[in-house]
């Protein structure tokens, strides 16, 4: 806008009018001054959660949501399977198999191996092992069938031991993938069955803990895979074997230290697979490893347990026990005092692997469960600092793709998912460094498109609004979002969908009036998208408190449902919403194409006006200042339709509220509103009968630059008319302006400028003798000293700001002062 330029065209006969067409160096110093036209206002306060959860206490989520709280004990697990993973999944066959036995063609299923001769014996044996594993403090030894002693005998059976060693092992199914007739494997135990229906952790992860195995034997060399297998039992008989064993011995222990220790085995036993290349399935005992790692998760150790977690995810643990490992790491996280072991652990790499491979259709719930989990550590500084170097907006990145696309069977949980993710990168968006990583990796954008998806949802709307009402402030931010395309529409529509959600509401405005208080660009796009003034002057009308309850809609429109008023808000949080809002048509107003269609809207001039009536200053502060400053950026516009234009008289009488106040802001805007109304008699009128001169006169003693230049434009105003010039002089102005151009005209020659127009006019040109002869004195010396450039210029030291009061001097001090020197002198 052009507030003060237009000041000078209408009040001062001597400054020459511009060249619209060439923008001039004294022009950008007064949009230096405009800019403070712009409203600025603090960013929501986002209060932490009193405690780790999912889903806050504020979620909108239904009863059966993913809990956050449950017990996890090593029976929850599932006995893996022995085999490693093949690397691929095979499909179903689709031939009838031939069986190498005889088959009874009326009951095939005669011919299948048998189970042991003594089932109850297996059961009771099944059973005591469970006994003895739920036992508290205490460990079984491994299971026979791991056991260190038969180690040889299982790696490297002697002809006449293979049949036994195919009972010994029933729970193991072959690991190639060979050609010719299938055979029939032994009947599972009752155990895996419900493995089966759980989550079978046979099965592969599409990870790279597949990368690089081997598929099967049908195509290699025999002799090589021997002396593989060879190197195997070596290594698990020298080294693997005795770790196990130094496990189950100090976990049976309770001596002081234990846990200590069997953190070192667990890394040792890390180190030792690590440098075998026998993480992932590699590794054909993988089974044996992770029952023993199963069992030390009943010692209840947090230090412990995320260790185990560690190397479980290292084994590529899959179905039922990789969602238990991710629940048990998740339920560690809980706790703000374990923050430290995750920081001194690498299982945060873990995590940001899963989340790098894992499905939502097959591992949906132990997504949800890892990125709660960084959620809450992106609470801790030192953990975010962590995550931004690990890549973790990357990972989050590539993430979001993918639930994005996801199909609609696994909508809801993508959403439960996104939740924790976009909680995650609401922490990051903290953080200095995260601004360029949310900008490379086009996050800001691939937000909108999660919003476009996800637009019912809630909790994903607030957390998001909440990441851009933080990144927003910052310009580099602000430019991708506005390169996002249709982000002004998708905003509009979640404030007319959300409009009953004040703290999605209250963010989603704070960041349109970011985006609109620097850009002429977006203050239009904004503007012309479809439904934009009704969107936000309803929303107006839904939180203009007129009474005690907040929002009551009083019209039928978008936002009204035929439901039930909305149960009372608190006052401050509806004056929140308010303050943002208006901020936004404050800012847009500025555009020369917004201004006018804002100024003849009706509807919005009555909601600022009442706004101004129903709220006092000591309550309601801030929103009468945002009400004040649109006001006066409104009346430029003074077009024959303009709304503002016939109401200025009753805009007048409101300002007189925050004229009187104790507020100085509010006193500031109210002041500039008058300097803009006073262009008309009947508001010149007003002043001077209601005292008002009075007070203006007061605040140039406030040697602030700002207030004094404003009471500087009133009283330019007030002056062109002679009776009023006499009222002034008596109230001491001329003095004071005089006052005000020594003391501040120095260092802001724009005000000087101001101060002299205004002298001008109340000495009439020089027809009126207002100024004793001490004053004319005064003032004629003091104008004389500013009018020598060297003199006026030689406390300026650095050159860029000589350059730029050099300009404002020459431009808006130099024509005023040099003609009032000359009305000055004597003849």
């Amino acid at each position: 806008m052009a507030s003060m330029e237009r000041k000078h065209e209408i009040c001062s006969p001597f400054l020459p009018r511009r060249n619209s067409l060439r923008k001039t160096s004294a022009e950008i110093v007064s949009e230096v001054r405009q800019s403070l036209r712009v409203q600025s206002t603090q960013r929501p306060f986002t209060p932490r959660d009193g405690e780790r959860q999912l889903f806050g206490k504020n979620s909108t989520r239904a009863a059966n949501r993913p809990p956050s709280a449950f017990s996890l004990h090593a029976q929850n697990f599932d006995a893996p399977d022995s085999r490693p993973g093949s690397g691929t999944r095979l499909s179903p066959l689709d031939h009838k198999p031939k069986f190498p036995v005889p088959c009874d063609a009326e009951d095939p299923f005669k011919a299948f191996p048998k189970p042991p001769t003594d089932p109850l014996e297996v059961k009771r044996g099944l059973a005591g092992a469970r006994t003895r594993l739920l036992r508290a403090g205490s460990l079984t030894a491994l299971p026979p069938v791991e056991g260190h002693t038969d180690v040889k005998e299982r790696l490297n059976p002697v002809p006449g031991q293979k049949e036994t060693s195919a009972k010994r092992l029933s729970s193991a199914d072959p690991t190639e993938v060979r050609s010719g007739p299938l055979k029939p494997g032994p009947r599972r135990a009752a155990s895996e069955n419900r493995i089966k229906q759980s989550g079978d952790d046979s099965g592969v992860r599409p990870t790279e803990c597949s990368a690089g195995q081997s598929t099967g034997l049908a195509n290699g060399d025999t002799h090589t895979t021997s002396t593989e297998e060879d190197a195997e039992s070596f290594l698990w008989n020298d080294m693997i074997a005795p770790l196990l064993q130094q496990l189950e011995s100090v976990a049976a222990g309770s001596s002081e230290g234990s846990v200590d220790r069997l953190c070192d085995l667990c890394e040792r036993l890390h180190g030792t697979l690590a440098e075998a290349d026998m993480l992932g399935r590699r590794c054909k005992r993988r089974s044996g490893i992770l029952r023993a790692l199963f069992r030390l998760i009943d010692l209840n150790s947090a230090q412990l347990n995320l260790h185990i977690a560690k190397l479980c995810l290292a084994l590529c643990v899959s179905g039922n026990n990789l969602l238990n490992i991710c629940k048990l790491v998740f339920q560690i996280s809980r706790s703000e005092n374990n923050d430290i072991l995750f920081q001194n652990n690498s299982i945060i790499d873990s995590i940001l692997g899963i989340l790098s491979n894992e499905d939502v259709s097959t591992s949906g719930e132990a997504l949800l469960y890892c990125v709660g989990t960084l959620k809450f550590l992106s609470g801790n500084s030192a953990v975010l600092r962590l995550l931004l170097d690990k890549n973790c907006i990357g990972v989050a990145q590539k993430l979001i793709q993918r639930l994005c696309t996801t199909e609609d069977t696994n909508f809801a949980m993508a959403g439960h998912i996104l939740v924790q993710l976009t909680g995650i990168l609401r922490n990051l968006a903290d953080h200095p460094d995260s601004r360029r990583l949310f900008i490379s990796f086009s996050l800001l954008s691939e937000l909108c498109l999660v919003l476009r998806h996800h637009c019912k949802d809630q909790d994903i709307c607030t957390n998001i609004s909440r990441i851009y009402s933080k990144l927003s402030s910052y310009s580099e931010c602000r430019l991708a979002l506005a390169q996002t395309p249709d982000c002004y529409r998708l905003f509009l529509e979640l404030l007319s969908k959300h409009h009953q959600k004040q703290d999605l509401v209250v963010r989603l405005l704070f960041t349109l009036g970011n985006l609109t208080a620097k850009s002429d660009e977006a203050r239009l796009q904004l503007f012309q998208c479809e439904g934009c003034l009704g969107i936000l002057l309803q929303l107006y009308d839904s939180y203009q408190r007129r009474d005690d309850s907040l929002p009551t809609p009083i019209w039928k429109g978008p936002f009204s449902s035929g439901k039930p008023p909305v149960p009372p808000m608190i006052v401050q949080e509806g004056d929140d919403v308010l303050v943002k809002l208006i901020r936004v048509l404050a800012n847009m107003c500025i555009h020369r194409a917004v201004g006018p269609a804002l100024a003849t809207n009706t509807r919005c001039i009555q909601l600022l006006l009442e706004t101004l009536e129903l709220r006092s200053v000591q309550e309601s502060e801030e929103l009468l200042v945002n009400v004040a400053a649109t006001i006066n950026n409104l009346s430029f516009y003074q077009e024959e339709s303009s709304v503002l234009r016939h109401s200025q008289l009753a805009i007048a009488k409101l300002m007189l509220k925050l004229l009187i106040s104790s507020s100085t802001d509010a006193m500031l805007e109210a002041t500039r509103v008058y300097g803009n109304l006073s262009q008309s008699k009947d508001v010149r009128d007003f002043i001077m009968q209601n005292k008002v001169h009075q007070f203006v006169v007061t605040l140039l003693d406030s040697k602030s630059t700002e207030m004094c230049f404003s009471a500087c434009g009133v009283l330019t105003n007030l002056a062109l008319d002679p009776p009023n010039r006499v009222s002034l002089s008596l109230e001491g102005a001329a003095a004071k302006l005089v006052d005000c151009l020594k003391d501040l005209g120095p260092g802001d020659w724009q005000l000087a400028g101001q101060v002299c127009q205004a002298l001008w006019n109340m000495i009439g040109g020089g027809s009126e003798k207002l100024l004793d002869k001490q004053e004319r004195d005064s003032l004629l010396e003091i104008l004389v000293t500013y009018l020598d450039k060297e003199e006026a210029l030689q406390w300026i030291e650095n050159e860029d700001m000589r350059d730029y009061h050099r300009t404002c001097w020459e431009l808006e001090f130099l024509p005023v002062a040099q003609k009032l020197v000359t009305t000055l002198q004597p003849p």
